[in-house]
């Protein structure tokens, strides 16, 4: 029989989820590896996980990995790129990570047009700490260090990082994604597929924001939180590329 689907190596064999049910970590850990394989660069690999949630997927991946302290990843990144340069280069990061405590590090980063690839997960909350406001969480949207939702005279309004770093010269590709349906599914890889062949060229930055769920933190089951990610998420974070430099 024709085996037309399978386990990609890039993630362990024996590994049972763990992740709470309706979480979108699992599928991108699944397309990540995926497109290494598929790029034939899983060997030259290595991952650059942020703190939280993201940080699980050490548990998952058969390929390198630095867990990078919070909100250092593009550091760190940028680090391992620059002393090894035939090393592909990737961080993982939740918008706490990233949008937060790890802004300037972002931008930085993307300033200078390092040649690595960023994977963005915007779920709009802080996940694995107890569901805090996040840089990306909604005007209204409860949290718990905003119990009467995000009020913008007290806490401003949500971040919009593709669009705030379409604002520097040096990044080659932004683009944003999700992966509530399998449509969707298949235009997250191609964008992460995207991202890789620039670092693999040397073009430069790419980002890759996916708009993302957290049942668990939102207080929904797995099925509200589509409907909320659909009508409320990307209402705020509209999906689309943002900058493509190595557009044909």
């Amino acid at each position: 029989m024709e085996k037309v689907y399978g386990r990609t190596a890039a993630i362990q064999k024996d590994m049972v989820s763990s992740l709470c049910p309706g979480c979108m970590h699992s599928t991108m850990f699944k397309l990540i590896g995926e497109v290494l394989e598929k790029l034939d660069i899983l060997s030259r690999t290595a991952s650059v996980f942020g703190i939280g949630c993201c940080g699980l997927g050490m548990q998952y991946i058969t390929y390198d990995n630095v867990t990078a302290p919070h909100g250092r990843a593009c550091a760190v990144a940028t680090g391992v790129k620059r002393s090894t340069p035939e090393t592909i280069v990737y961080t993982y990061q939740g918008d706490g990570d990233l949008a937060s405590i790890g802004l300037g590090e972002t931008i930085s980063a993307a300033n200078r047009g390092e040649n690595i690839t960023v994977i963005f997960v915007n779920n709009g909350i802080y996940g694995m700490t107890g569901g805090q406001m996040a840089p990306t969480t909604l005007v209204g949207m409860k949290a718990s260090t905003a119990p009467g939702g995000r009020n913008p005279k007290e806490h401003g309004y949500p971040l919009h990082m593709c669009e705030i770093l379409n604002q520097l010269t040096a990044p080659v590709y932004l683009e944003r994604c999700t992966c509530n349906t399998p449509a969707n599914v298949i235009k997250t890889r191609k964008a992460i597929e995207k991202a890789f062949q620039n670092q693999i060229q040397g073009a430069g930055f790419s980002m890759v924001e996916v708009v993302t769920s957290c049942p668990t933190n939102w207080g929904l089951d797995p099925i509200e939180s589509l409907k909320f990610l659909e009508e409320k998420m990307l209402t705020e974070f509209p999906l689309g590329v943002y900058r493509d430099r190595q557009e044909a």
